[in-house]
């Protein structure tokens, strides 16, 4: 883990270069079989101001897609038109994967015409994604430029989806994504013929497990937690160190990350709290917690965790002390402790103290901090009234959320790694 746990910079978004930045940019996640994030599909909302992406675009030559979303791939819908107006020239081919939509026509001429096009995108090094309509005997021509297909769990019944994976791998080189998975049924059909990346509502839900209780890694990250919140000695930090061997070897791989530039190295536990801080342990022992996930959890789950607090923190950054980012931060990573715990909220935050503008936007929605975390999930969600609710009554425009959203994607993965 690099250090990246000092306060968040000002939020110093480009200026929008188009008469559609009021549209917001949403994502959602593409996971591999062990749900972890593999990449991101990034749309925008609403679609009626969307301009056929274009903003998209914008944004993503804004943050420079060589660095977005690190090792991560991100799925973008292109249309034809995007191609034609010479967008594809802002973005890097490593990075991005193009969704394209087939026609509605499915005219042997028009699909003809439009293959000149995907091979230019494709001799370009972009990958092309498309939705199963591909697999109709008229988009022949398109198949062999197919690096991923789609298959719509909502469009077809369970016997038809060994025969649409058998048909894409016939066909194709392409790798299967399963979209729109809303069961674990669905889950556990597709990974076993063989599916290995997967998209849906379903991945973002808690897990349900039958252990109901904190387990003992969390509950030691929640002792220290709360050793930090109450500005304990040292020595009792050190102390509750000693006896948990995993989270303070942790600590010290942290500490003595290239990410400090430190001259020696590190080794005792005194000198690795007195370095970091209390400010920065508490929100070390914070990030832990989305990685230590005993109850079964998806990693992706942890993931969102960390991009939610990150775009929360880099919104307060524009309109409230440091204190209350900071604050912004944890009550963002926390409010996915059901998910990464399997428990209810309240339960899971029974045993921590936390400040009260925290307690109040996790537990009763309330507070200043309460639009912040209605925002952030509204950019996971693609909710458009949520998100034109706390983004004005934050007085955020949406380019400046849309590029905290992006920095927060960064952000989450240079942690990954």
């Amino acid at each position: 883990m690099p250090s990246s746990l000092q306060a968040a910079p000002e939020l110093v978004a480009p200026a929008p270069r188009s008469p559609q930045a009021n549209a917001a940019i949403a994502r959602q996640a593409i996971v591999d079989e062990r749900r972890a994030v593999y990449g991101y599909e990034l749309f925008e909302r609403p679609r009626a101001a969307a301009n056929d992406d274009a903003v998209l675009f914008d944004a993503l030559s804004d943050v420079g897609s060589d660095t977005l979303a690190g090792n991560k791939q991100v799925f973008i819908q292109c249309t034809f038109e995007n191609m034609a107006d010479g967008h594809l020239a802002l973005l890097d081919p490593e990075k991005v994967v193009l969704e394209i939509p087939t026609l509605s026509a499915h005219s042997a001429e028009g699909i003809a015409i439009r293959r000149s096009m995907l091979e230019r995108a494709h001799a370009d090094g972009f990958r092309l994604a498309f939705d199963q309509s591909v697999l109709q005997e008229a988009y022949a021509p398109w198949l062999s430029l197919a690096s991923f297909i789609k298959l719509d769990m909502e469009l077809m019944s369970a016997q038809d989806m060994a025969a649409l994976v058998k048909s894409a791998r016939s066909q194709s080189k392409a790798e299967v994504v399963a979209d729109q998975v809303k069961t674990s049924a669905q889950f556990e059909q597709m990974k076993g013929l063989g599916v290995k990346l997967f998209q849906g509502n379903w991945f973002a839900q808690p897990a349900m497990i039958k252990d109901k209780t904190v387990q003992t890694s969390q509950a030691t990250i929640v002792q220290l937690l709360n050793l930090v919140r109450r500005d304990a000695e040292v020595a009792d930090i050190e102390d509750l160190l000693k006896k948990d061997p995993m989270l303070s070897f942790k600590l010290l791989r942290f500490i003595n990350s290239c990410g400090f530039g430190l001259s020696v190295e590190i080794t005792s536990f005194r000198h690795a709290v007195m370095i970091l801080g209390l400010n920065k342990l508490f929100r070390w022992a914070t990030l832990l917690m989305t990685t230590s996930r005993p109850g079964g959890a998806a990693p992706a789950a942890g993931t969102a965790a960390v991009v939610r607090g990150r775009l929360m923190e880099l919104l307060a950054a524009e309109l409230m002390p440091k204190e209350e980012c900071d604050n912004a931060f944890v009550t963002g990573v926390f409010s996915l402790l059901d998910t990464l715990l399997g428990i209810p909220l309240t339960k899971a935050l029974e045993a921590i103290s936390l400040p009260e503008s925290v307690s109040a936007a996790l537990l009763r929605n309330e507070g200043q901090l309460a639009p912040f975390l209605a925002l952030a999930k509204a950019c996971e969600s693609g909710d458009e009234v949520s998100f034109g609710i706390a983004a004005e009554q934050l007085h955020l425009s949406n380019h400046q959320v849309n590029w905290a959203h992006l920095q927060a994607l960064i952000w989450a993965d240079q942690l990954d790694q």
